[in-house]
């Protein structure tokens, strides 16, 4: 097969599948894929786009007929590109590999809640995504614009079937307790981690003052000597004042 930035297909996209197929083996099961790679680094889910190409019928343009055949009823097949289901993989040298490298770099700024976090954002960001896309779709199918498919229709039927009935009370009940949990559990955990790091900066503060000092030390023991110094002279000019009477 052969791929491109995209991110959009082209109409030049056909023209060089029609000159890769020249290339392909006689007796292959498998046609040639095209694969969208889009390179922007927005991008939350998998970089790749598949597509294969299939023919079809357009009932709409008719096709010329034969000679005193003026082609009524007659339609046009064309070629499109059909999306082909892909993920990315690797084989297991490699993956070992990859491993091995990630091991040791360590980041110490990102915990490993942040790692999850970060996880489920972009989960959540791919999700909005197919959802517009999935509305873009079905505005497009009842504005007359596209086709309407059978197969991503009934797909999409499977996946509203699956959402939870948030007409239950109960059903409802249970959410809320369980998110209000969840977010309990969010908070104490700030707020043990904030004390634990409060914590440890008074306890370096402590360590530093009694490694390096903080400058007052002498004077202050510099005023004491200076203050017993002016004390045993006094002492003794009363001695000698004792003497003197005497």
């Amino acid at each position: 097969g052969f791929y491109s930035t995209g991110p959009q297909i082209r109409s030049n996209d056909l023209r060089i599948f029609d000159l890769v197929k020249r290339f392909v083996p006689q007796g292959t099961i498998t046609p040639p894929v095209f694969v969208i790679i889009d390179v922007r680094p927005g991008r939350e889910s998998i970089p790749t786009t598949a597509y294969r190409v299939v023919e079809e019928v357009d009932s709409n343009v008719p096709a010329a007929g034969k000679k005193g055949d003026n082609g009524g009823g007659a339609a046009e097949v064309r070629k499109t590109f059909a999306h082909v289901p892909s993920l990315i993989g690797a084989m297991e040298a490699e993956e070992v590999g990859v491993e091995h490298l990630l091991r040791d770099i360590n980041d110490p700024t990102v915990s490993t809640v942040a790692n999850l976090v970060k996880a489920k954002l972009s989960g959540l960001s791919t999700l909005t995504e197919k959802l517009v896309e999935m509305k873009d779709y079905l505005t497009a199918v009842s504005n007359g614009s596209m086709k309407p498919n059978s197969e991503i229709i009934a797909n999409m039927q499977a996946i509203v079937n699956l959402l939870p009935n948030l007409n239950v009370e109960e059903l409802v009940r249970s959410m809320l307790v369980k998110n209000n949990d969840m977010h309990m559990v969010i908070y104490l955990s700030a707020l043990i981690r904030c004390v634990i790091a409060l914590h440890d900066l008074v306890l370096n503060k402590i360590a530093y003052n009694e490694e390096v000092g903080d400058g007052l030390g002498e004077v202050v023991v510099g005023k004491v000597k200076k203050v017993d110094k002016a004390d045993a002279g006094e002492e003794k000019k009363e001695d000698d004042d004792a003497k003197a009477k005497k």
